[in-house]
């Protein structure tokens, strides 16, 4: 059994679990030195929510808010992780067809998002799609593999009558043909059982060619993360995602410290220095304090929440229909929407729990039970859903409710992107439009993404270079809220 290898994720879904994203670059900058000699695997540093949150900012108006986004160009981010981590190969998190957005971009968008990734620093470019469409990741395959990256694919876990193990080996199997170099099993609601996790990673390792690296990504939100982790260990998993203590556990990955010497001396000894993250630990106890003095992390994500997997919805899902209800004043129907919860994914055809299609579920159901009658009403996402939009469906749908939902409009079936009413913009037109704003190639793919913020985040540094103040050019041009 070679070493067990870690990937540390302190630089982004630490801080994306556990305070919104809010971590700032001259908090991450200082530690870099160390980090860079610990000897990960990797280190996880963007993609996922950071672009998005780096590009924003508010005004001096809503000063406490003010502290929530931060005013960041994403790409030099990148590039100064990259010149300050020069031994440790960058990782990060990239939504198939979506990229960074909430949206299907057109294939020329994946191209060149995934070859300036690269360019900038990225080494790892984890894809994976919410509804495990492989059509969905193709592109983002190979691009990544045409501009040199390590190609790591992820398999979205969630628990349904077709998500079977044999079902994830078959997956896996498919992406490894169509260039994974690395499968990660992504367990983004912690409902990896640890003896579940054991089975399914021997599967893969039997099925896999011997070089082909499995990869698991977990987090603790209910508490089994550790124990997950371990078992996946003793059956053979390659490389597990692990946070230092002060931004892990809880909503976040199981924390590094504690995996790293309770392996020590063993057949899996990470040959990790815990001194080294003991250095990088006590700085990031410091902005971890900080971020909670701000407001930004709240202690309650630490805490084991066993509904995760009572009702397998995952931390925020919950917390989000929790405050739907709160809105509409019906706290008390809480029980009714989580029993409503899976029948909605059923008809729905089984999609897994995660970034859209929690939300969309959730959603429904919560309307669901409000309203007194089933699908009485339906948000365009769940149109959306249901006409094909996201993509191919798990499972088949209950076509009573489709039919409810969506009337007679006609139903997407191929790639979203291909179907002519879906109507993607290709790259020749995000540049058109930003021209004004264009200092460098990679601004107009932070246009593509989100247009909106991104030229507001143009015009203030316009503001910048010609000597404006920052609250001036704010009011006029009426910040975006939270």
């Amino acid at each position: 059994m070679a070493k067990v290898m870690i990937t540390e994720t302190i630089l982004r879904d630490a801080h994306q679990s556990q305070a919104a994203t809010r971590m700032r670059l001259e908090d991450m900058l200082p530690a870099c030195e160390v980090l860079d000699k610990v000897g990960y695997y990797s280190l996880e540093c963007w993609g996922g929510a950071t672009f998005d949150s780096c590009l924003r900012f508010l005004n001096e108006e809503t000063f406490d808010s003010c502290l929530r986004f931060l005013n960041e160009d994403p790409w030099v981010r990148l590039r100064k992780l990259k010149e300050a981590l020069p031994n440790t190969k960058l990782q990060m998190l990239f939504r198939g067809q979506n990229i960074l957005g909430y949206r299907h971009y057109a294939d020329d968008v994946v191209d060149e998002f995934t070859r300036l990734s690269i360019k900038n620093g990225i080494d790892v470019i984890r894809i994976f799609d919410a509804l495990n469409d492989t059509r969905n990741l193709e592109p983002a395959i190979r691009a990544t593999k045409k501009y040199g990256g390590i190609c790591e694919v992820a398999l979205s876990y969630t628990i349904s009558p077709v998500h079977t193990e044999e079902y994830f080996v078959n997956l896996a199997l498919e992406l490894e043909k169509l260039g994974a170099d690395n499968i990660c099993i992504k367990d983004m609601a912690n409902l990896l059982l640890p003896y579940k996790a054991y089975s399914l990673v021997k599967s893969l390792k039997q099925a896999l060619k011997p070089e082909t690296k499995v990869h698991l990504h977990t987090h603790n939100t209910a508490g089994i993360g550790d124990m997950t982790n371990l078992k996946a260990i003793e059956a053979g998993v390659d490389i597990v995602d692990c946070a230092l203590s002060p931004l892990g556990n809880g909503t976040s990955q199981p924390a590094t410290e504690p995996l790293v010497a309770t392996l020590a001396g063993t057949e899996y000894d990470t040959g990790l220095d815990l001194n080294l993250i003991t250095q990088a630990t006590e700085h990031f106890r410091g902005v971890a304090q900080k971020l909670q003095d701000q407001g930004i992390l709240d202690p309650k994500v630490l805490r084991v929440d066993v509904n995760t997997l009572k009702y397998q919805v995952p931390g925020g899902m919950l917390s989000n229909l929790i405050n739907q209800l709160k809105q509409a004043g019906q706290s008390d129907r809480l029980y009714d929407v989580l029993a409503e919860v899976p029948r909605v994914r059923e008809d729905f055809g089984y999609p897994p729990l995660v970034t859209p299609t929690s939300q969309i579920v959730g959603t429904q159901a919560v309307m669901n039970v409000l309203t007194g009658e089933r699908y009485k009403m339906c948000p365009k996402e769940s149109q959306g859903l249901m006409r094909g939009e996201y993509g191919r469906l798990p499972a088949p749908v209950n076509e009573d409710v489709r039919k409810k939902v969506i009337g007679n409009q006609k139903v997407i079936t191929c790639r979203p992107v291909e179907d002519p009413s879906y109507g993607v913009k290709h790259l020749d037109e995000f540049k058109k439009e930003m021209g004004q704003y264009y200092t460098q190639e990679e601004d107009v793919l932070s246009y593509a993404l989100f247009p909106q913020v991104a030229e507001k985040f143009f015009q203030n540094r316009q503001a910048k270079q010609v000597g404006l103040d920052n609250s001036v050019l704010d009011k006029k041009n009426n910040a975006m809220p939270i």
